[in-house]
């Protein structure tokens, strides 16, 4: 039986930023672009739960926060000290797996099953962990263990924060059959509106609904949505290798035509991936842009330069022109990523 763990930072750029600054505690603190006052133009990167109990969520325009929650302390964000963080606890989390996947800044995927039992066993290991991360980094974490990776992602998300949601096999249709479908990785605003106007609401309903009649609607994607609202997914904890690639993608909280939010969120992109190269010692010679509109067209456009560099400026110059040539088209975007790749150690 397969025994996987997904483990999930709690609001972590916010946690991290109040751990060095202990004043900001209890406080509602958005970490993204300036608000200006309300006249900003960016957008939020991350927020914590008590700016979220105004409201406010990842992605969301910086203006709308500002409008929330006037009295929240806004902070720009600080990528190389959100990267050493991450490094520290990406090794605590690496030290107790058979299989180890970094799935992003905060999150990461441990196969444990040749190291546990059962879930009782699991169940343990997880409090360890939490404990751990909580006392080495101050930083606390949500787990999700289950029969495979999916499952065990929702279930990091079931109880945040500082929760623990242990799926076993046999509770799989039980978990899933009450969630909106919008738990369901990979299900953003526009394909919940989809499944909305066909009358699906809840997994449960995902999960009984006839596969072909969702083809007919989402294509490929409905018989895979099928697939997962029965819990099923055979992906594998990947094992990290040697890095071949480093990138970061935000799904806006609606989808934008707006140039200036989707450009500034690029720079932003290109901040995080360039302080993500400071820390492994990497240059890059190849951008690619990938920019998803409304209706789920999904495109990505590369390009390759002279010479390797980490070179902050460049990454965002060029980011910003390979994304520019997409926004021509005038359509609205629900998705925009950023990737480096072709690396070399310096």
């Amino acid at each position: 039986m397969r025994t996987i763990m997904h483990v999930d930072l709690d609001a972590f750029y916010p946690s991290v930023e109040v751990r060095e600054r202990p004043e900001l505690k209890g406080k509602p603190v958005i970490v993204g672009a300036d608000p200006k006052e309300g006249r900003g133009r960016g957008v939020v990167s991350s927020a914590s739960y008590e700016a979220r109990s105004f409201g406010i969520r990842s992605a969301m325009p910086i203006s709308r926060a500002w409008r929330l929650c006037p009295q929240g302390v806004y902070l720009r964000p600080d990528h190389e000290l959100y990267q050493r963080a991450s490094n520290n606890v990406m090794r605590i989390l690496r030290s107790h797996a058979d299989r180890f996947e970094q799935g992003g800044i905060d999150e990461a995927y441990l196969d444990l099953s040749t190291r546990v039992q059962d879930l009782h066993q699991a169940a343990g290991l997880a409090r360890r962990i939490m404990e751990e991360v909580l006392e080495r980094e101050a930083l606390s974490c949500s787990i999700g263990v289950a029969p495979n990776k999916m499952l065990a992602k929702i279930g990091s998300d079931f109880k945040k924060p500082y929760g623990l949601t242990i799926i076993s096999e046999k509770e799989v249709s039980e978990f899933l059959s009450p969630l909106e479908v919008r738990k369901i990785p990979g299900v953003g605003p526009r394909t919940e509106e989809i499944l909305h106007d066909l009358g699906i609401r809840s997994i449960g309903q995902l999960a009984g609904t006839d596969p072909d009649h969702l083809a007919r609607h989402l294509g490929s994607l409905g018989r895979r949505l099928h697939q997962r609202a029965q819990g099923i997914d055979p992906s594998e904890v990947v094992v990290d290798g040697e890095t071949k690639s480093i990138g970061r993608e935000v799904t806006f909280e609606r989808d934008i035509i707006d140039a200036a939010p989707i450009l500034e969120t690029m720079d932003g992109l290109a901040e995080e991936i360039c302080s993500a190269l400071l820390q492994c010692g990497f240059r890059f010679r190849t951008i690619t842009v990938k920019i998803r509109f409304e209706h789920f067209d999904t495109f990505t456009r590369s390009r390759s330069l002279a010479f390797a560099t980490n070179d902050l400026s460049i990454l965002r110059n060029n980011g910003r022109r390979l994304v520019d040539l997409f926004l021509r088209r005038q359509k609205r975007v629900r998705l925009i990523g950023l990737r480096v790749s072709a690396l070399n150690r310096l």
